[in-house]
């Protein structure tokens, strides 16, 4: 009860903030174009023709539907994996360091708690303001798109997911240079260099012929295997919506180990800390 009610807080201080509104907002008005400005009309299965804002974008072209629709839900899909991870690490990390304030974290510490339960729950908290904001536009753009087209997507939901769990594993950097900084500009920019080097480190096969030494060559493999890999999770929403079966499970489960590491770390600084 004690967890959830910090969770609760968190919910609380986002409403106050416009941040979970500010999410909310956006959603919505992107499944208002999907509703009403998307006009798609079948013809035994095909496409006869589909309109935006009442133009006709492709006149008399008998195209598979279901192409339009892998087209508009991995858009959607690609912009959750980009600008809409780049916005949700802005609003958290405003999130997670007030509880660092002056005169609120005494009040905090002087609760029965520990300093691991009141960390965790604000990362929750934090976490599920994103996630609900996430299940309502996956969500809602897969029953639009479902009841208008009859085609349904279920990996489209799953793409959601990865990205709920991919935020999580970045939230988990925020947090913990949130408790080492006390800063949200710090803290937002450590999670996107971090998701920067990353990717880089991703392409460490293509980038091994580039240099002349081997130290170099595995500094950046070692790099690749200890940051979580926001690369391959990226690209696992494309692979699933084309049909095509994951290869591997070693980037789910090492960027959660790395997740893991990091909020274990970030209590243990907190817990160090005299406030």
């Amino acid at each position: 009860m004690t967890l959830f009610a910090l969770v609760a807080d968190t919910f609380r201080e986002s409403l106050a903030r416009k941040i979970f509104l500010g999410f909310w907002g956006c959603s919505t008005i992107l499944l208002l174009l999907l509703m009403t400005v998307l006009n798609i009309d079948l013809v035994e299965g095909g496409l006869a023709s589909i309109r935006l804002f009442g133009q006709d974008v492709d006149r008399g072209a008998q195209l598979p539907v279901e192409n339009i629709v892998d087209i508009v839900l991995g858009g959607i899909a690609a912009l959750l994996f980009s600008a809409g991870l780049f916005l949700a690490i802005f609003a958290a990390a405003g999130l997670i360091p007030t509880i660092f304030e002056p005169g609120r974290i005494e009040l905090l510490l002087s609760k029965p708690l520990s300093r691991t339960r009141i960390l965790l729950g604000k990362y929750l908290g934090a976490l599920t303001v994103v996630a609900l904001n996430i299940v309502y536009l996956v969500g809602g753009a897969w029953l639009i798109l479902g009841f208008k087209t009859g085609i349904w997507k279920p990996a489209f939901l799953i793409t959601g997911a990865l990205s709920v769990f991919t935020f999580a594993v970045l939230l988990s950097i925020v947090t913990f240079f949130a408790v080492a900084s006390r800063s949200s500009v710090l803290s937002s920019m450590s999670a996107y260099v971090v998701s920067l080097v990353a990717v880089i480190a991703a392409q460490h096969e293509q980038m091994s012929p580039l240099f002349n030494s081997e130290t170099p060559r595995q500094a950046l493999r070692l790099t690749y295997w200890v940051l979580p890999k926001i690369f391959e999770l990226g690209n696992w929403s494309r692979t699933l919506m084309e049909g095509k079966p994951v290869e591997s499970l070693m980037p789910l489960w090492s960027s959660a180990l790395f997740a893991c590491a990091a909020l274990l770390l970030a209590a243990r600084l907190f817990e160090s800390k005299d406030y």
